[in-house]
């Protein structure tokens, strides 16, 4: 087996929960949120954040053209940290374990400029990656194969000695297609033990 040089973390639904439909649900009920994510694609809205253009423009742009839902379409903007809330704390703590080992820790995560500086004032963990590759920052989203190859070229690591782990099954396949060692999130615990499974932790270490 190939020594890991870097262990690279998606953020949303790894590190924070992000679930933009739980937090309509709870805000304006659960039909009219389906009406609206019918009516309106919301989640491509977001992908052109993530891909860098001007977050609050970008959303309040959206909510001018549909005036039906003018109000709820700002909330993307407005009541943004609810939707990216909270921590998973046992994922939080893996991370720092594996900083404490001396093992470097990157962040690759869809993500816009400004959403991401507001969310490193509200999780001080967002700050302790070694490196941080934010698709805001770099024009493009994952699963683009440009935004992994990218990584290595930054780094200077051979795609053989990362191990990913991210919460859409694309992203891994993406990754996966390019060399990199992949581990599809669907929880901490199963990630625990993929660090335990690739000798970066102890079972102890890893909370197991």
């Amino acid at each position: 087996m190939t020594r890991i040089e870097a262990v690279v973390y998606d953020i949303g639904n790894v590190l924070i929960e992000w679930q933009p439909e739980r937090f309509y649900d709870m805000a304006i009920g659960e039909d009219r949120r389906r009406a609206m994510f019918e009516a309106v694609d919301l989640h491509a809205m977001n992908d052109l954040v993530d891909k860098g253009q001007p977050w609050r423009e970008t959303v309040y742009a959206m909510a001018d053209k549909t005036p039906e839902f003018r109000a709820e379409i700002r909330m993307w903007h407005d009541n943004w940290i609810e939707m990216a809330s909270p921590a998973i704390p046992w994922s939080v703590g893996l991370l720092r374990r594996l900083r404490r080992k001396g093992i470097p820790v990157f962040a690759l995560s869809n993500f816009g400029v400004e959403s991401f500086a507001y969310a490193e004032t509200q999780y001080e963990f967002l700050s302790e990656f070694d490196r941080r590759y934010i698709s805001g920052h770099m024009e493009m989203i994952k699963p683009s194969n440009r935004i992994y190859e990218m990584v290595e070229e930054d780094s200077g690591l051979d795609p053989d000695t990362l191990l990913f782990t991210d919460d859409r099954a694309e992203n891994i396949k993406a990754a996966h297609a390019r060399g990199w060692n992949t581990h599809l999130f669907e929880g901490p615990e199963g990630w625990a033990h993929a660090l335990v499974k690739h000798g970066l932790l102890t079972k102890v270490e890893a909370g197991l």
